[in-house]
């Protein structure tokens, strides 16, 4: 089948230019730049005229919450979400139930997925105190890469031992993913916060309690031990100005990532502020905590600067009964994957960042840092994983649009100007305004 999509605003490689995209089968065949007098003979002509095309989003760290936990989120529910805002490949993370802490478990989240996952899949393999013999058994081709819990967070998979830290570092030979927040620091915090404010103190403390101490001293250790022992390492989710300082400016536009010690920011922690909990609650609560305004206006400056080298969301459904409480009673985590591309959009109308930044944090960097094969950028003879989207197009977000199982979102009432109308999964019309193809199935990411 053949596809064309005339007519758009183009960003890929640091540039936006009007040009023409055609898809034969599963891969982009060519890339027609200005304006056309030959429209190519199609299967489907898509009229892109007023639209941007970007590289589909790649977003590097998900929780879909299967097996175990399905009553918030499965992988066909989330992964429909996904292709509804434009998400076409998903990393998915370890703390489901079982953990994926074993061959065994990773091998049955690949096979879940081939089944019900309307968008490409990958899982990361979870490091535990007692695994690290199994990260030779991984195969490079298949797993992007290995998640360490350095903080207590869902799923109880802390791993805060010195030397079971070291021999992760030493061995890991696949790039290292690790939620940075020193445990002690945060059981401190709150039992001080408890004593003045009750067992379930009011979630306003939350930045408190998983406070900028406990984000910096893991972060700094996790550093320390990948420059010790030359590993790879990523840093999820940083949510303070000061951990910012750890981390190196990343070229941008270079073909692969040459720093071995990188950082990522979720969209939460750049569009919300500890302000928002005044009106938002626990629709926010994630670990580590949303914090200050000056915190996210650093995390922003920083898109800039190449500190941070890619955006992912933490998507981490709960149903909003599990939302209920403060501190220490309310789930922490929340929805993010179908709107993740509309509010960066948002931001880069706010002049926070240009939309060719945009692609480079959230398609380009992901594949060059994962190393990605033939996807992430529109280049001739790679996968056709794109997403055609509108501006100037206002929709609010209602729970009749909300695609994940737990049906509500942070962003429920609000208007964005960008609508997402199209995405391609393997040249797949897979989205298609308002509307999910079920029935199509995404294919596994390869790597190196």
């Amino acid at each position: 089948m053949t596809t064309f999509i005339k007519g758009a605003h183009i960003v890929n490689e640091g540039r936006c230019f009007k040009g023409s995209l055609v898809i034969e089968g599963e891969k982009i065949v060519d890339i027609l730049e200005g304006s056309i007098s030959h429209i190519p003979s199609s299967s489907l002509t898509i009229d892109a005229s007023g639209c941007y095309v970007l590289p589909g989003i790649i977003d590097t760290h998900v929780h879909f919450r299967e097996p175990g936990m399905t009553e918030k989120a499965d992988i066909e529910s989330e992964s429909r979400a996904a292709a509804a805002g434009g998400v076409t490949s998903y990393f998915e993370m370890p703390n489901t139930v079982p953990q994926t802490t074993t061959l065994e478990a990773l091998d049955d989240k690949f096979q879940r997925a081939a089944c019900s996952s309307h968008v490409n899949y990958t899982f990361f393999f979870g490091a535990t105190n007692n695994n690290v013999e199994l990260f030779d058994r991984l195969d490079p081709h298949r797993v992007p890469g290995i998640k360490l819990f350095m903080g207590s967070s869902t799923g109880n998979m802390l791993v805060d031992r010195d030397e079971v830290l070291e021999k992760i570092f030493a061995s890991a030979k696949l790039p290292i993913m690790a939620h940075c927040e020193d445990t002690a620091v945060i059981n401190q915090n709150m039992a001080v916060a408890k004593q003045g404010n009750g067992d379930d103190p009011d979630v306003s403390l939350h930045p408190l309690i998983r406070s900028e101490e406990a984000c910096l001293k893991s972060t700094r250790k996790a550093v320390e031990l990948a420059g010790k022992h030359h590993a790879r390492l990523h840093v999820a989710h940083l949510s303070t100005a000061e951990e910012l300082e750890l981390f190196l400016p990343c070229p941008a536009n270079c073909d692969s990532i040459e720093a071995a010690i990188t950082a990522e920011v979720t969209v939460g922690h750049l569009f919300f502020s500890m302000l928002d909990y005044q009106h938002l609650g626990t629709r926010i609560k994630v670990n580590p905590a949303i914090k200050s305004p000056v915190d996210q206006f650093m995390l922003r400056e920083s898109l800039n600067d190449g500190r941070i080298t890619t955006i992912a969301t933490d998507h981490a459904p709960h149903l909003l009964s599990q939302k209920q409480g403060g501190c220490a009673k309310a789930a922490s985590g929340m929805p993010m994957v179908q709107f993740s591309l509309p509010t960066m959009l948002e931001l880069v109308d706010r002049k926070v960042l240009t939309i060719e930044r945009l692609v480079d944090l959230m398609a380009h960097n992901p594949a060059r840092l994962f190393e990605v094969r033939k996807r992430g950028f529109i280049r001739a003879g790679y996968q056709a994983d794109l997403v055609v989207v509108r501006p100037h197009s206002p929709w609010t977000v209602t729970p009749e649009v909300i695609q994940s199982k737990c049906k509500w979102s942070p962003m429920e009432g609000h208007t964005f100007d960008w609508r997402v109308e199209q995405t391609f999964c393997n040249g797949h019309l897979v989205y298609n305004e308002g509307m999910v193809d079920c029935k199509y199935i995404g294919q596994p990411l390869t790597f190196r």
